[in-house]
């Protein structure tokens, strides 16, 4: 079965490779490149295709903005099956944009440093691909320089986010109480998710309402941060995103520290981690909750909600021992129950969850394999097995999904697997899931 499993992630990326050298998450939903999605991607590739796993990373990085902000999408290509797409971002907009390539002026979680790590732990021939981490991981460097100089406004280590599609959790219960306190315009618009997929399974019209209506006043003030974050009415500090970006500050410090006479660059990132640990710790902490929580910078106030999200510090090696702990017992309470496939992407004890509905309680498997390599980070490895457990047997049950039904109450026959078909960081997270030899 594994084998089987196996060659079939491999032909789910291989079908969704395209000619221009990169990878499309899934046929007709999302037909260009995404930000996150390719570091994932390449992650599977490295196993089995290296040169394929540098292309795909390259490709991303082609598409770097002057001022080292990264694109959350590429837009390689035409397509009609997308919205909203270029003619809606309009990147050109910024004097930083590229020129050569149209791109939004959002961007996702900077995957890119943990990415080429593990890339360097995985190939056989660590002259080479040494060459070319060299070859890119400044520009990683300098999209981390763009957070810190741009994004954090309080100077306190943790960068914001001001659209929910730069977390990554799209439609997230956590964005519910932002838009309540939001007058967005209601916008004319064809979307084209819907007709893939089952729309109740989607964010809604009004929430397409607020998304569009945050992209209208970045593109207002023409991408400019400061622009942004004196207007913007959503202003984020997510744990998610800055976990990731804690955690690929580390992978570079490691990263330099091979590659040599980088003094300069590892020290910048290793006093930046002081205060993005430290901060992590003291601001996004809930005691009462036992988990880590969104800050809403707008409104000066927690998002006091418990979701996946909540529990990538551990991947970053943010909580101490006695914070770990508190986090495995709410992950087990909230989350873990005999009943639960591991990890929904939000609280299934609150009122909001929602199994079936994208981001707002279905398991993601690039989720579960942040969680899967934190709980390794601090020894949890019974734990980390159940989530490893839990992520191939959906796949098994259901393919290489978006995402999956967390209940596992359901018959067999039932479907619980949604979105789009054949995605691909589903697929190649799985490659990298099976061949583990190496635990970020």
């Amino acid at each position: 079965m594994k084998n089987k499993l196996e060659e079939k992630a491999k032909e789910v990326l291989e079908n969704n490779f395209q000619q221009g050298g990169f990878t499309i998450p899934s046929k007709n939903l999302y037909p260009f490149q995404w930000k996150w999605d390719s570091g994932f991607i390449a992650l599977g590739y490295a196993h089995y295709n290296i040169e394929r796993a540098k292309q795909e990373i390259q490709s991303i990085l082609n598409a770097q903005w002057d001022n080292g902000f990264i694109p959350h999408i590429v837009f390689h290509n035409e397509s009609d099956s997308y919205f909203p797409g270029p003619d809606v971002h309009k990147s050109e907009l910024s004097p930083f944009s590229p020129k050569k390539y149209k791109t939004t002026g959002l961007t996702q979680p900077p995957v890119y440093g943990f990415v080429l790590e593990k890339i360097y732990q995985v190939a056989e021939n660590k002259k080479e691909i040494l060459n070319f981490i060299r070859s890119v991981i400044d520009k990683v460097y300098k999209n981390h320089l763009y957070f810190y100089n741009n994004r954090d406004i309080k100077n306190e280590g943790l960068v914001y986010i001001y659209h929910n599609w730069e977390s990554g959790t799209d439609n997230s219960p956590l964005w519910d109480d932002i838009w309540a306190g939001i007058d967005s315009p209601e916008y004319e618009f064809e979307r084209k998710d819907t007709t893939h997929v089952d729309p109740s399974q989607r964010p809604t019209k009004r929430e397409y309402d607020h998304y569009i209506h945050l992209i209208e006043i970045a593109k207002k003030y023409f991408y400019n941060d400061k622009g942004i974050s004196e207007n913007s009415p959503f202003l984020v500090q997510d744990p998610l995103f800055n976990s990731i970006l804690i955690r690929s500050n580390e992978a570079l410090i490691n990263l330099y520290q091979i590659i040599g006479n980088e003094n300069q660059k590892v020290e910048v990132l290793k006093n930046k981690q002081i205060k993005s640990l430290k901060n992590m710790n003291s601001k996004l902490f809930d005691k009462e909750l036992g988990a880590y929580i969104h800050y809403d910078l707008r409104n000066n106030k927690p998002i006091s909600l418990v979701s996946s999200s909540s529990f990538s510090p551990l991947f970053c090696g943010a909580p101490d021992k006695q914070i770990a702990e508190i986090l495995i017992s709410t992950l087990i309470k909230k989350f873990g129950g005999d009943d639960k496939f591991l990890c929904a992407s939000f609280d299934p004890t609150n009122n909001r969850f929602n199994p079936k509905k994208y981001w707002r309680g279905p398991v993601w498997i690039n989720l579960n394999w942040i969680l899967y390599n934190g709980l390794k980070r601090y020894g949890y490895n019974e734990i980390a097995k159940r989530v490893k457990d839990d992520s191939i047997e959906l796949i098994r049950r259901e393919g290489f999904c978006e995402y999956f039904d967390p209940r596992k109450n359901t018959s067999e026959s039932e479907k619980i697997g949604y979105g789009g078909n054949n995605f691909s960081w589903t697929a190649a997270l799985f490659i990298d899931f099976i061949n583990e030899k190496f635990s970020l």
